[in-house]
This record gives C-alpha cells, structure tokens and sequence, in this order.
C-alpha cells in the first residue's frame, strides 16, 4: 500500500550541472525492454545509470528508484544486505506498471567504496554493527548524496515522483534538491539469518521505515 502522507515540495536551492548525458541504447532483458541512459560526471568521470521504461518527460507521480550500487550482493549475490532484491523488486514495479525510472548510482556501501565496505564487513564480524563500522573506520554513516539524482531525472523531465523507498533519508534528499516527491512507495524486503540485525539496525537508527515481522504489519494497522 502507498504511503501518501509525503508533501508535494518546492525547489529550495540551486540545481547542480555536474553530469554529461554520455550514451543511450534500449537493452533487452528478461523483463523487457530498458532504455539505458548512462550520465558521466564532469567532476571524476564516475558513470551512472537511468533505466527508464515507458514515457516519463512531462509527467508526474513517475516511479522512481534511487538505488545505490552493491557489487557484493548484485553479482556475487551475498546475504548480509537486501540491496540485490530491492533493486529486483524495483525493475519488476516500473516493468509490470509500464513507466518509471530506476537510477542505479555508483556508491558502493554508502558511499565509502568496495574496499572499505569489505573492512566494515570485517569489523562487523567481531560485534560491531554497519554505522559502529563505518566509524571506526573514519567515515559518517552514511556519505551518499541525492545531486546527482535529482540531475537525472531533471535531464529525463520527470515532475514528479513516487518514490520507492524505505529510506526517509533519501525523501528529504529528493526534497532538498528541489524534486517534488508526490508519495512514498515502501519497498517490502525480506529477511534472513544473515542480514536480519542489519534491517534492524538501519531501522533503529536511521527510521527506515522496514517492516520485517508480522507485527510490525499489525502495530501499523493499529496506529495507522
């Protein structure tokens, strides 16, 4: 069910001009068909990605995906985190309603990098938990930053979104880059042995609105 309690907002500071719209081509997937925008950044050359399908300029209430890169759990298929299925879950949304935009942005583990990812995992192994982690290794918890998508989906026209997330970090991003956020589509992510106390953790403390057990649906149906 879709959370609408998300205000429409206005633009509050000055638009970023960073990224090169590089190359785009249509790629035939199992779901379908993507358009596959690729955006450069003039700064460092880092690449990401705008999966778009159907039409999206001009329109409002498009769904879009702001998903950050996971090597470790896309292609090497890891456990510890459930990035690999919300980015599955994402591509099935926009595929089945048949417009939408997935932004797939290159910030590995938050931002700190394969590298430090791999130290942090290390780290949590003897007890420590992903932002204890992140600390001890000199970085804030989470070093992300919503310019560049906003700088995506102003050069794909979109008007406005609804946004699929559990994060509301990531909602008053959109809204401090001026991109009016129209609704909340919660992402629903399962569980297991592995990643469980990283769910619950991200929910504790950073409010990622997570639903992982039963009653967390029944404590919502109470007090919603």
């Amino acid at each position: 069910m879709s959370d609408t309690r998300s205000p429409q907002v206005l633009p509050t500071r000055k638009h970023t001009q960073h990224l090169e719209r590089f190359s785009e081509a249509e790629i035939p997937t199992e779901r379908g068909s993507l358009r596959t925008i690729v955006f450069r950044d003039k700064r460092n050359g880092r690449e990401h990605v705008a999966l778009v399908v159907g039409q999206v300029s001009g329109h409002e209430g498009v769904p879009v995906r702001i998903h950050s890169e996971c090597l470790t759990s896309e292609v090497f298929g890891s456990l510890k985190c459930d990035c690999r299925e919300q980015l599955d879950r994402s591509l099935d949304f926009i595929t089945q309603a048949g417009q939408g935009v997935v932004l797939y942005l290159r910030q590995e583990g938050r931002g700190i990098g394969l590298g430090n990812k791999i130290k942090a995992y290390a780290l949590q192994s003897k007890g420590l938990d992903t932002y204890e982690a992140n600390r001890q290794l000199g970085f804030a918890d989470d070093l992300r930053t919503y310019d560049i998508a906003a700088e995506m989906l102003r050069s794909l026209d979109v008007r406005s979104v609804d946004l699929m997330t559990n994060n509301p970090l990531k909602i008053a991003g959109m809204v401090e880059e001026g991109i009016p956020v129209r609704r909340r589509i919660p992402s629903r992510t399962e569980h297991n042995p592995h990643n469980v106390d990283y769910l619950r953790t991200k929910r504790e403390r950073t409010g990622h609105l997570i639903e992982l057990f039963a009653e967390d649906d029944d404590t919502e149906a109470k007090t919603g």
